[in-house]
């Protein structure tokens, strides 16, 4: 299988709501529109991951701020349960960063995602607080973490 990584695109919007509904069933998943939404806003960018032209993964991030030192965010990351476990949420992760340069990155995570958490402290990024409930439906707790800016402080 080879996975072929670029720019997500509003057609993706459809398949980025099925995926987000059964890896985020209990937690409010995200409609096609607010896809739609975030592919047009400027300062947000998606990566997409497709294996034989099928989408199986997508990640966003958001500039913070209008002017450097910028922060980031990431938005979302999903992956495919099927083709999970196979470097694509890590790749994903490290398209990103790369868009967010030395510049300080943030996140949430819930707190029972230990795969997930594992993979943004293999990154570089630390605890840095806990949001209660941050998840409305299912009232999970979620992680802060940050990235800090390489080269100098937060």
């Amino acid at each position: 299988m080879t996975v072929v990584y670029d720019d997500l695109r509003p057609a993706d919007a459809a398949r980025c709501a099925e995926l987000e509904a059964q890896l985020f069933d209990g937690d409010d998943p995200w409609p096609a529109a607010a896809f739609v939404r975030e592919l047009a806003a400027p300062h947000i960018h998606y990566v997409a991951a497709r294996a034989d032209d099928k989408l199986v993964g997508y990640g966003g991030i958001a500039r913070l701020g209008r002017k450097p030192p910028y922060e980031y965010e990431i938005h979302t990351i999903g992956v495919d349960p099927a083709y999970q476990g196979q470097g694509i949420g890590r790749e994903m992760l490290a398209r990103l960063l790369n868009i967010a340069g030395d510049d300080t990155v943030y996140l949430e995570v819930r707190t029972d995602n230990a795969a997930a958490i594992a993979m943004y402290e293999s990154a570089g990024f630390v605890n840095v607080g806990l949001r209660k409930r941050y998840y409305r439906v299912s009232g999970a707790d979620a992680y802060t973490m940050q990235r800090p800016a390489r080269g100098g402080s937060t």
